[in-house]
């Protein structure tokens, strides 16, 4: 089994190198919409960005899981409160 801490780290290594190369992705389709490109060409990758922050929200709630949530229980914490505020903030972006 992976140390806790070690895992929280490789994820937040893995988002962040996921958000520099979506930084990269948002500033080509500003260049394509500035040169006039296609739309078609520019939707598809408008949703290749959204397709990387689905990746990348997936990483976040499970680092949050990992670190909030866990660290929550190890301190005593209500477990139904803890629940409560992870679905609190999961159904936030599942609705946003």
């Amino acid at each position: 089994m992976t140390d806790t801490t070690t895992e929280d780290q490789e994820i937040k290594k893995n988002v962040l190198s996921r958000m520099k190369r979506i930084e990269g992705q948002v500033r080509g389709i500003q260049g394509m919409v500035e040169a006039g490109k296609e739309c078609e060409a520019i939707l598809v990758q408008v949703r290749a960005v959204r397709s990387a922050l689905q990746s990348a929200n997936k990483l976040i709630l499970k680092r949050y899981m990992l670190r909030c949530y866990a660290d929550a229980m190890k301190e005593g914490a209500d477990e139904k409160e803890a629940l409560d505020k992870f679905i609190k903030v999961l159904t936030g972006f599942i609705e946003g």
